[in-house]
């Protein structure tokens, strides 16, 4: 059933999501990441929310938003210490409907009300063209090891504020 017409709501996480998130993490990855990354590194990524206290913790401890839609749980994000993107996860059945634009939407506004002049993110390589429409600039390509696995990934960021006075740009 397609719902792009309608605009996800937002919410605060709460420690009740979790279980919800740690699903919505590992679907999400499994699916949205399957033309980039094979099979073990995938089942690599998403072990990252196997342990449901540390899922939990991580959320918590980071500035994370909920996306409802229909009074259903449609996608989440995080924002770490004001300047770091560090998750943007969708539900697959609905991804590329706009929940995802309205997650990082709220993460820019978010990070820029709080001061943050240049946002950062690594993007995986499912996720980089996103970022790049958003006007996300590639800075430099990464591996990381999860699990025993090799990811790649690229750092991006993205400028929300003009540069202080006496910048050149």
């Amino acid at each position: 059933m397609a719902r792009s017409s309608q605009t996800p709501g937002l919410r605060p996480f709460m420690s009740a999501d979790t279980a919800a998130l740690a699903a919505l993490f590992r679907e999400s990855v499994d699916e949205l990441a399957e033309e980039d990354y094979d099979d073990a590194q995938r089942e690599a990524w998403a072990s990252q929310a196997d342990d449901p206290a540390a899922f939990g913790a991580r959320l918590a401890g980071e500035l994370t938003i909920v996306a409802l839609v229909d009074g259903d749980i449609a996608g989440f994000a995080a924002l770490r210490d004001n300047k770091i993107f560090d998750m943007l996860y969708v539900r697959p059945d609905i991804a590329r409907q706009g929940v995802g634009s309205a997650l990082a939407e709220a993460i820019e506004k978010l990070a820029g009300a709080r001061g943050t002049a240049t946002l950062s993110v690594d993007a995986s390589d499912s996720a980089r063209d996103f970022f790049a429409a958003r006007g996300y600039v590639a800075k430099t390509r990464n591996t990381k090891t999860i699990a025993g696995q090799w990811l790649g990934n690229t750092t991006m960021t993205k400028q929300l504020a003009a540069p202080a006075s006496g910048s050149a740009h």
